[in-house]
């Protein structure tokens, strides 16, 4: 196992691969990376997956079976499906040595559904079903829309990936959409032990706001943020509604790092896998940040529930007019229309593959 990410696991942080092709699955890929590089756990969005289908000739055979006039949605889930089964049984020994808190894998509902609060539960509950997966986590997007799903998700005692927060106020909506869910079946006498995850963006922050300030402020504002975020989190963990929770059987909803690979070539490829290290977090890499990590890691100081320092670099932006909780609307905003694009190139290539088998 690799020295250098055995020594994250060691300090309490689970490692996921943000990727996942049917390549991989059918190689061993994923195997490999469980064992040698102590990787726990698995995400996927619809840009993963456009790329997934349209580089490779690894899905015709299924999109074939399903012929011609198909619904390419239908066709891609069934896709999805397909995969996130084989990479979830990968995880299944983790999943089952952890007790269920590690080990997952993601599907997410249609990012079309991202400000429609009643389509997207009717989309996670006929996915949750449809899997029959018992490690698969559903994403729901954290906006305002989404965060009414998750609570009624949550309630109806479906595990959720909170995907696409950016910010503490945001990531403080999804954590008590969460415990709302919990609340409701506490007061039912229905079992707490719901599963759920909160998927916090780093990278992203410093790619937009990197024109707008000097080089000395470039790839800091990510951190900032994600400090302030896991400042929110240690609060809340020791918060009596959470522990009221606990103590009836709930178990936190954890952290997650996305958006973890460093875009700046000038910066070190493992930065946001140095500095986000925490017990009872995980990170989830792209497959070149995993490598990088698993090579050159180099893992700073743990994260401090005291975000004093992180306040005072988010002050030196709002200085320049760079305010974090209108930035993180933006970035919310865009990237769901990110992931828009990503999901109609999806369902384009889908359908070109089935015209083409016809």
């Amino acid at each position: 196992m690799s020295d250098h990410t055995r020594s994250l696991y060691a300090l309490g942080q689970s490692l996921w691969l943000d990727n996942i092709t049917r390549g991989m699955l059918h190689a061993g890929t994923l195997e490999d990376y469980r064992d040698r590089l102590a990787v726990t756990g698995l995400t996927s969005n619809p840009t993963i997956f456009e790329n997934a289908i349209r580089d490779s000739d690894d899905y015709d055979a299924t999109i074939r079976a399903a012929g011609r006039g198909a619904d390419p949605e239908k066709v891609f889930f069934d896709l999805a499906i397909e995969d996130l089964r084989q990479a979830a049984e990968v995880f299944a020994p983790v999943h089952a040595r952890t007790d269920g808190v590690d080990g997952w894998v993601s599907l997410e509902v249609s990012p079309l559904l991202a400000n429609d609060a009643r389509g997207t539960i009717e989309q996670a509950l006929a996915l949750h079903r449809r899997a029959g997966i018992a490690n698969l986590y559903i994403k729901v997007p954290g906006t305002p829309a989404g965060t009414q799903a998750i609570e009624e998700l949550t309630y109806r005692g479906v595990p959720v990936n909170v995907t696409l927060l950016f910010s503490p106020r945001q990531y403080e909506a999804a954590a008590a959409a969460y415990l709302k869910g919990l609340e409701r079946r506490l007061d039912e006498g229905l079992p707490l032990g719901v599963s759920s995850v909160a998927s916090v963006f780093i990278s992203r922050w410093d790619v937009k706001v990197a024109k707008a300030v000097p080089e000395e402020l470039h790839n800091r504002l990510g951190l900032a943020v994600a400090g302030s975020v896991y400042a929110r989190y240690r609060a809340l963990l020791a918060g009596p509604r959470l522990q009221r929770l606990m103590n009836a059987g709930a178990r936190p909803q954890r952290l997650l790092w996305a958006s973890t690979g460093t875009k700046d070539p000038a910066a070190s490829d493992t930065l946001y896998v140095d500095n986000l290290v925490a017990p009872l977090t995980i990170n989830t890499m792209p497959e070149k940040t995993l490598l990088a990590a698993a090579d050159h890691a180099r893992p700073g100081p743990l994260l401090e529930a005291d975000d004093s320092a992180a306040r005072a670099m988010q002050a030196r932006f709002a200085e320049r007019g760079l305010q974090v909780d209108e930035l993180a609307e933006t970035l919310q905003e865009e990237g769901a229309a990110s992931f828009v694009k990503s999901w109609n190139g999806l369902r384009d290539t889908i359908r070109q593959r089935l015209e083409q088998v016809a």
